[in-house]
């Protein structure tokens, strides 16, 4: 049974992190939910500011004492629900650990605390000649909360997702000990790989509070092809077509015209066409390559447009430019924005596909889209198969919403594991893909991952309710 938080424990934690502790109606509501709260809210009895891993090992000793239920809390920028506080307790922040520790030039590392932003890391490293290639889009999230999700991003189609960067780690356990998990060395056969289960276990596991991660040397030049197709399907079937022809792309994105014209309003500002010759362009592709020099890229984005065009793309623009890939990259970046801004109830997936299936996936789609009241907008990572599926409505009652985009979902889902797919990409499974993950993985599986987190988490304390819960195992808990 999970325990309220009580004056006394109050005190306790107010002598580990003076000053840096919330209650009650001072507690900001934000931190009732992430950046997707169909999922629903739930506000936290206290709010906890940390600054250092002795700091978390201390305030969960005191939890796991008194069987207080925490969530770990980084930018908020999740879309799953994953940290939302469903069974009360405490919301551990981990915004203020926010420093650069160190950087080890020779073995292209640094060493960050997990409050560290996404922005915040790859700008500095950049002015050591570096870059940090995980490319997650909402760049303002923490390094801790992108290696719990495992986030993907735009680049990864060249240079692999967040867990390919993950080299050490200090985290926290549910009852306050400290592992220090990973090394500096490239490779290791030294025993299960811990690091890579706590990369990607959406804080249920234990808490990051440091990491490690791997750099590589900035490329020098980087050009992006804007290519316009007559409809999805014509795009889409070009996509394996790009790799069968050795082009090794940075980035491959998609997206379809409405999308694109919801981040325009939103930045007020038209950057891509919207027809060629009196043709009404449907879909797009974004194509990036990067390189030290442009005597290497310059041959290579020929011969890609000149492929492109014959494969049915209208016409193929170039952007080389500072100013011109600030603008297009802008707008690519600004999707969900957009749809946030314009959109009173909102839901979607991040499913992924094989790249060669796409377009029978977004074939489905497009016939599913008509038979519900909602609409539908999507984009994606087309270069690793990553798809992201918004159903958006202003008119709805919400409980019909929420009931019409469950019916959707499912439907899509279950053609997603038809396809080899898998439920999420990067965003994760957090509170809103429960159901769906069980469904996918089936029992064995879900009961193997179930094990895994009692072993960590006896008490099950730790972000409650998420990924692979089992509610069973705490009879009697508060209800959310």
């Amino acid at each position: 049974m999970y325990n309220k938080v009580t004056p006394e424990i109050i005190q306790a934690f107010e002598q580990v992190v003076p000053g840096r502790v919330v209650v009650g109606d001072d507690i900001n509501p934000d931190y009732s939910k992430d950046a997707m709260p169909i999922y629903g809210t739930k506000m936290p009895e206290v709010t906890i500011h940390v600054l250092t891993t002795e700091e978390v090992s201390e305030i969960m000793k005191i939890c796991y004492a008194h069987h207080i239920p925490v969530t770990t809390r980084g930018a908020g920028t999740g879309l799953v629900g994953g940290c939302t506080p469903i069974y009360g307790g405490v919301v551990l922040c981990t915004i203020k650990m926010n420093q650069i520790l160190s950087y080890d030039l020779e073995n292209f590392s640094v060493n960050v605390q997990s409050g560290v932003l996404l922005s915040q890391l790859a700008n500095d490293a950049l002015t050591k000649g570096l870059m940090y290639p995980p490319d997650p889009g909402e760049k303002l999230a923490t390094l801790g909360g992108n290696v719990s999700t495992n986030a993907g991003g735009m680049r990864a189609v060249k240079y692999g997702t967040t867990k390919d960067y993950v080299k050490a780690m200090t985290v926290v356990l549910p009852n306050g000990e400290i592992l220090r998990l990973g090394s500096a060395v490239s490779k290791s056969s030294s025993g299960y790989n811990l690091t890579a289960l706590i990369t990607g276990s959406e804080g249920t596991l234990g808490i990051i509070t440091e990491l490690t991660l791997k750099l590589v040397p900035a490329p020098k030049v980087t050009y992006t092809l804007m290519i316009p197709f007559i409809d999805l399907e014509t795009c889409m079937k070009v996509v394996p077509k790009v790799f069968m022809n050795h082009f090794n792309p940075q980035a491959i994105e998609f997206f379809e015209r409405d999308i694109l014209i919801s981040s325009e309003e939103y930045l007020s500002k038209q950057v891509f066409p919207r027809a060629l010759n009196g043709i009404e362009i449907g879909a797009y592709l974004m194509i990036s390559f990067d390189g030290d020099s442009e005597e290497i890229l310059d041959p290579i984005v020929e011969r890609a447009a000149d492929f492109l065009l014959k494969e049915g793309a209208l016409e193929c623009f170039i952007a080389d430019n500072a100013n011109r890939l600030k603008d297009i990259w802008a707008t690519r970046s600004s999707f969900l924005e957009g749809i946030e801004e314009q959109t009173v109830l909102l839901d979607e997936c991040d499913v992924v596909i094989p790249v060669n299936k796409i377009a029978d996936f977004m074939a489905f789609v497009s016939e599913m889209e008509d038979k519900f009241d909602f609409e539908v907008k999507y984009f994606g990572h087309a270069g690793d198969g990553n798809l992201h599926i918004y159903t958006c409505s202003n008119d709805m009652d919400e409980v019909e919403f929420k009931k019409q985009a469950h019916e959707f979902y499912t439907a899509l889902y279950e053609r997603s594991r038809a396809l080899d797919g898998q439920i999420s990409g990067e965003h994760g499974i957090g509170l809103g893909k429960v159901d769906y993950l069980k469904e996918a993985l089936g029992e064995v599986n879900i009961g193997i991952q179930q094990g895994i987190k009692k072993v960590f988490d006896p008490k099950m304390i730790l972000n409650p309710g998420k990924v692979c819960f089992n509610q069973e195992d705490v009879k009697g808990a508060i209800q959310p």
